[in-house]
């Protein structure tokens, strides 16, 4: 953002409130093609589905992370320290909980821990949208999404870029 203006923060702070992450999250999960892109870039390239789903819903409003804001440091410790082990054992559990009750009732807990935990993340990434100051951690979205991200994650197998595509084809701009 060049433009450092209070009233242009105000403003800014105002739409991405308007439109919560969370909400964003769970309607554009929804759309053909997107889960499935989604799990591929997390499963194949290491993606967090939250920051990416972050950089969507900030493209959505025409921005992009100005580099790596240091407030992210936190937040993907939060997601390697609680989401992902709690996404591990309850991938673990899957096979087991097929055959036996009592595991499949703890595997659904566990797989409301993750979504909580993961609910958490993209609260504290909307709060870093919203609450930093936005001119030094957010830029005017690049007009290629599809490189940018692709860049970001160094993606280069053509599965991974057609994901990107797929993500990019359901994003509906405001």
């Amino acid at each position: 953002m060049s433009d450092d203006s209070t009233a242009t923060r105000a403003d800014l702070r105002s739409r991405l409130a308007a439109d919560p992450l969370w909400d964003f999250a769970l309607d554009f999960y929804g759309r053909p093609g997107v889960e499935a892109a989604c799990l591929l870039l997390q499963d194949e390239a290491g993606v967090d589905v939250c920051e990416l789903l972050w950089r969507c819903w900030l493209h959505r409003h025409g921005l992009a992370p100005a580099g790596e804001p240091a407030e992210l440091a936190a937040i993907r410790r939060w997601q390697d320290e609680v989401t992902v082990p709690l996404r591990a054992l309850r991938r673990r559990l899957k096979a087991q909980s097929m055959h036996d009750a009592g595991t499949a009732k703890v595997r659904r807990v566990i797989q409301q821990a993750e979504l909580a935990a993961e609910r958490e993340t993209l609260l504290r990434l909307q709060h870093l949208a919203e609450h930093t100051n936005p001119s030094t951690i957010l830029t005017r979205a690049a007009s290629n999404f599809e490189n940018s991200l692709a860049s970001r994650w160094k993606l280069q197998k053509k599965a991974q870029l057609l994901a990107l595509q797929t993500l990019e084809c359901q994003l509906d701009p405001l």
